[in-house]
């Protein structure tokens, strides 16, 4: 996703990150790799991997930072003034472009670091900043499957305790919830997006 680099580059961005450890899980914290386009047009890739999970004001301090530290400003007093991201981690399925606003970025990396990569998801489908305080009311959870969260949902609802309440013993054997076709009807009103690490995250 990244422009095609100068081929004699000064800086190369790391395949990934430095991760952090939590528990017996790897997790990569939302991370973006701004460079200075100033430098890249004239044949250097400069630039810095940003912790995105802050405040937007945060965030433009580091790249005025990393521009101010330009090799061709260094070298020929020109100022650097633009920027791309290059690179990105920790978004789970959500795609970053280069002239991402800031503002998006920090609120989507906040709400991953809070809430996992399911925020991600989440953004990816709303797509509109105002609607990401919604996520709370909307995650319903992760599931194995959309046919596992239904068989919960019976479960929870106590449907089967009601059949066998109200219905005579010989006849409750053959009496059922069908579960597929309650599946079928939930995605009417549910989304399930397929998880980073298996399964579906379901939201309605």
């Amino acid at each position: 996703m990244s422009p095609e680099q100068p081929m004699n580059s000064e800086q190369v961005p790391p395949s990934q990150p430095p991760a952090e450890r939590h528990e017996a899980d790897i997790v990569v914290p939302p991370q973006i790799w701004v460079a200075s386009l100033a430098d890249y047009n004239n044949g250097t890739l400069h630039g810095a991997w940003l912790n995105a999970a802050r405040d937007e004001a945060e965030l433009q301090a580091d790249v005025a930072t990393m521009l101010a530290a330009s090799p061709l400003t260094a070298a020929t007093g020109e100022p650097a003034e633009e920027w791309a991201i290059f690179d990105y981690d920790g978004f789970a399925p959500l795609r970053i472009d280069e002239h991402e606003n800031l503002s998006w970025i920090s609120r989507i990396a906040k709400g991953i670091t809070e809430h996992g990569p399911a925020f991600a998801a989440y953004a990816d489908v709303v797509e509109e900043e105002e609607l990401l305080d919604g996520f709370d009311s909307a995650f319903l959870g992760h599931y194995d499957s959309l046919h596992a969260y239904v068989e919960q949902l019976v479960n929870d609802l106590g449907y089967d305790r009601i059949l066998d309440e109200n219905l005579p013993a010989t006849v409750r054997p053959y009496v059922k919830i069908d579960i597929s076709a309650t599946a079928a009807d939930l995605l009417r009103d549910l989304h399930a997006l397929p998880a980073a690490d298996g399964g579906v995250w379901i939201f309605k």
